[in-house]
């Protein structure tokens, strides 16, 4: 546990902005390759021509394109991921972990992530072919209770798939976090760890579940390396979301945008009918489509969502100095976390607009500085 003021590494950020960066490029490839295959299914008419040789109704049709897409794009995308995901964070030690072990995780996550994709998938062209006029809306209803009861068994079994989650054994500084979630007026099950430093280098805390499942979550990298007062003001701020009732916020706004994008994603099927030759907006071929212009959608709203994610955590850190009365801890943990994460403290203003949902470093410190002034 460390005590001293601990000050921003000056050879870390010239690490950061280069990881930032390699990263980005990354992203940016990745998304490039997906993209161009899609158009090229989509304008170069394979998708149609590929939809008359599927000998399946809908949504089994759509299904097993969702497939071979699947599994196309992961075997085409192998060599980014590994680079990615493995090769990056090993070589600016932000992880350890083994390559066995990472690739069990993948297979965790990619398995996750490819049946969830797959129920979407056969859900909305179930909808599709049985109710072409409201198809979009009942999706929407049903994505948002599923996003409901995956965040309400995140902290139950989601985190328990690739962590071992257990009890804070400190018992004072339990009880030290329990009465400032109490001050905060946030229920919670329990305060639990998990081993994160099986695997990374990086630290976090989390407030996770809804409602009974609410459970305050630290990793050890965070227990081992910051004082209680740097650890109470990090879960302040997470409880400053619950002070501010971001999550029921946050909810409207993903409804909004989830019911907004399916109702604009209805209307390019449609427009998209005559032009590229698919037999209906519930035609097979519509797939590629439809993943398209969700990804445009996603690049186009992006930006907005951040702008507002950036003043929702800014707000939420003002809650955790209200909180704690520490702004001294506050501006350690951050300048901890700054280091131990290899974040970039200051980027610049286009970066910061296109892929920040956090207000970086510089500003979160100057906010804790006003802070002390106005006090």
């Amino acid at each position: 546990m460390q005590s001293r003021q601990p000050r921003l590494n000056a050879r870390r950020q010239k690490l950061a902005r280069q990881y930032a960066n390699l990263m980005r490029r990354f992203s940016f490839i990745r998304s490039s390759i997906i993209g161009i295959i899609l158009l090229a299914l989509v304008f170069g008419g394979l998708s149609v021509r590929w939809s008359h040789l599927v000998p399946f109704p809908q949504p089994w049709a759509s299904a097993l394109y969702f497939i071979i897409l699947s599994f196309g794009f992961g075997i085409i995308l192998i060599p980014i991921s590994y680079y990615q995901g493995f090769i990056l964070p090993h070589r600016y030690h932000l992880s350890h972990q083994k390559l066995p072990g990472w690739l069990s995780d993948r297979a965790k996550a990619s398995t996750l992530s490819f049946f969830l994709g797959l129920a979407v998938v056969i859900l909305f062209y179930w909808l599709l072919d049985k109710f072409p006029d409201t198809w979009w809306l009942w999706a929407g209803i049903i994505l948002l209770l599923l996003s409901l009861l995956i965040t309400r068994l995140t902290s139950t079994l989601l985190l328990s798939i690739f962590f071992k989650l257990k009890p804070l054994a400190d018992r004072k500084l339990k009880r030290r976090l329990i009465n400032l979630a109490k001050r905060a007026g946030a229920p919670i099950l329990g305060v639990f760890t998990i081993n994160l430093s099986s695997k990374s280098t990086t630290g976090n805390a989390m407030l996770a579940g809804l409602g009974r499942t609410r459970r305050i979550i630290l990793t050890d990298t965070l227990l081992k390396k910051y004082t209680p007062d740097e650890i109470e003001v990090v879960l302040a701020h997470e409880l400053g979301h619950h002070i501010h009732r971001d999550i029921p916020k946050l909810m409207a706004i993903q409804a909004a945008m989830v019911f907004l994008g399916l109702y604009l994603s209805n209307l390019v099927l449609r427009a998209g009918v005559v032009p590229f030759g698919f037999n209906g907006i519930a035609d097979v071929a519509t797939l590629p489509l439809l993943f398209l212009f969700i990804a445009v959608l996603g690049i186009i709203t992006g930006p907005i969502i951040n702008t507002y994610s950036r003043r929702v955590e800014a707000a939420a850190d003002g809650a955790a100095l209200e909180l704690t009365a520490n702004r001294v801890a506050f501006i350690s943990a951050l300048t901890r976390l700054t280091n131990q994460n290899l974040s970039v403290a200051n980027p610049g203003r286009w970066v910061e607009l296109l892929y920040y949902d956090h207000p970086p470093y510089t500003k979160r410190v100057s906010l804790a500085k006003k802070y002390i002034i106005d006090r």
